[in-house]
């Protein structure tokens, strides 16, 4: 590998190592599917590749880590400017058969000075809606079936070893070990410089320190950014699995054994570098719906209120824009309907405007219940489970509620008669109280309280801190994030306090429960 290219650039399965069914789909593969090692072969091939003298990527390698200490902005200029001496991406892609588009590469100042640049694509000239920017040909695209030589092992390999995105990263990292001999090296060097951040300069939380991660505290995504983790330590467990069953890499790297040859924080680094890229295509082959696209993300602008996206067409992916742009304008993308949440931990930014934003309330009925399989059955003939997830969606947190009513009184039902009743009916409808409904709503209200309580910060000081300029961008980001959660919770938390005041009589206690439902 250049020595030298490794200096000037942030490997992108090297970032620093700080800390999704998310495109993840998993298959077994069958156990009659011929192996096309040895143990001998492997036993002699470890040895030979630890004797080897070949450059790796490793994670103490001093040149490929992303140093925690300050550089000086005129060390980040230098570096901007030998990447620069490089042939940049969009002549590379025009030599390799990119027909003319209307897109240029422009870039914007980091947040750090010690990062390079962000680019980002631009219209060239002046767009009007249906204008196709680009149309990237299939010669140009990183798929499973370019990686695997294969689709039918593609689809083999993805069923229940490994994700597509794993299939993706461990390839771009052998192809990074190449250097300028391989032919994706420009496009490699573009994603080293993005460092797998996004638009907003963010990388995923992934890629955080643990007290990075305590900016997240209160709220959900915390417990998923760390299952997401260690889904990512079971696929690299993996690596050596689908390094002797693809025939590609086999035949391309014979001593270069995954886990060997990289470290878990480096797998884990291009994985997320991978994730934050990678375009699902729609209407095409197994083996090619998860791509990687020179000029996509995250040189793209992910936006949820938009509605152009990347498209398999002909045997390319194009571009049509869905508004007009202006020349030097940032092109934006549909980035799917995706929650602020998966956003974050896929992309490493929030949208404030995102209407497919949602959280989600779990109620449970109590098992303890002696009533608990009538109410199994009744939960059930409505469509509910006995453990049910409730989708607030941004926009209808009182619609929410008024859903999550029918299941909680069902819960507080404790009278044999009534539910005799019940389980004779076909209606979701139970009888209800005042007192009773006094209690579900209490008990809705009490809940919804306790989880605005247990963020560190109010709506008000969020609000507050956002108006500063000089603010970590990962600290915003996260803020923002907490913010439209908390601002979901309080419009749960209102609608439950109207229920309550348009109570007939709000002097009666409410009912006890001793099975009432639970809510987490």
């Amino acid at each position: 590998m250049d020595v030298a290219y490794l200096q000037q650039t942030k490997c992108i399965f090297s970032f620093n190592p700080i800390h999704s069914s998310t495109h993840n789909r998993r298959v077994s593969v069958p156990s009659k599917l011929p192996v096309i090692n040895s143990r001998d072969y492997q036993h002699n091939a470890r040895r030979s590749f630890r004797r080897g003298s070949r450059n790796m990527c490793l994670a103490s390698s001093s040149d490929t880590l992303v140093s925690g200490k300050s550089s000086s902005p005129t060390v980040a200029s230098k570096k901007d400017n030998e990447l620069e001496e490089e042939e940049d991406l969009k002549s590379w892609m025009h030599k390799n058969g990119l027909p003319p588009c209307k897109v240029v590469l422009k870039d914007r100042p980091a947040y750090d000075s010690r990062h390079p640049s962000i680019h980002y694509v631009a219209a060239s000239e002046d767009l009007k809606a249906g204008d196709v920017a680009f149309s990237v040909p299939s010669s140009l695209l990183v798929t499973l079936e370019r990686v695997l030589g294969n689709e039918t092992v593609a689809e083999l390999l993805t069923t229940n070893k490994l994700s597509e995105l794993a299939c993706l990263a461990l390839y771009l990292m052998y192809e990074k070990k190449q250097g300028k001999e391989s032919f994706w090296y420009p496009y490699i060097k573009e994603l080293d410089r993005q460092r797998g951040r996004g638009q907003l300069a963010v990388e995923s939380p992934l890629l955080w320190s643990e007290s990075e991660l305590n900016y997240l505290t209160g709220s959900p995504i915390k417990a998923e950014v760390l299952e997401r983790a260690e889904g990512i330590r079971k696929e690299y467990n993996e690596l050596d699995t689908v390094w002797f069953m693809a025939g590609s890499l086999f035949q391309q790297y014979p001593f270069d054994i995954p886990t060997e040859a990289f470290s878990f924080e480096i797998f884990k680094q291009a994985f997320v570098a991978v994730q934050s890229c990678v375009v699902h295509l729609q209407k095409v082959s197994l083996a090619r719906r998860f791509a990687l696209v020179p000029l996509g993300p995250p040189l793209l602008t992910y936006r949820s209120n938009c509605k152009a996206m990347l498209t398999a067409v002909d045997g390319a992916v194009q571009l049509v824009v869905d508004r007009p742009y202006i020349a030097g304008q940032s092109i934006v993308v549909w980035c799917g309907p995706q929650p602020n949440s998966k956003l974050l931990i896929n992309y490493g930014f929030v949208d404030d405007d995102n209407s497919y934003d949602r959280l989600s309330v779990e109620a449970a009925l109590n098992t303890e219940d002696p009533q608990y399989q009538e109410k199994r059955l009744v939960a059930q003939r409505n469509g509910k489970l006995t453990i049910q997830t409730f989708q607030v969606n941004v926009g209808k947190e009182r619609e929410t509620v008024l859903d999550m009513l029918p299941y909680m009184r069902l819960g507080y039902m404790s009278d044999p008669s009534e539910m005799e009743s019940v389980i004779s009916s076909q209606g979701p409808v139970c009888p209800v109280s005042p007192c009773m409904e006094h209690a579900v709503l209490n008990q809705l209200a009490s809940y919804f309280r306790k989880r605005l309580s247990g963020y560190p910060t109010t709506l008000a000081e969020d609000e507050s801190l956002l108006g500063e300029c000089d603010i970590d961008p990962r600290k915003r980001v996260v803020t923002q994030l907490l913010r439209c959660e908390k601002r979901i919770l309080n419009k749960c938390l209102e609608a439950t306090l109207d229920l309550i005041n348009d109570l007939p009589d709000l002097s009666q206690s409410p009912c006890p429960a001793p099975y009432a439902p639970s809510l987490r």
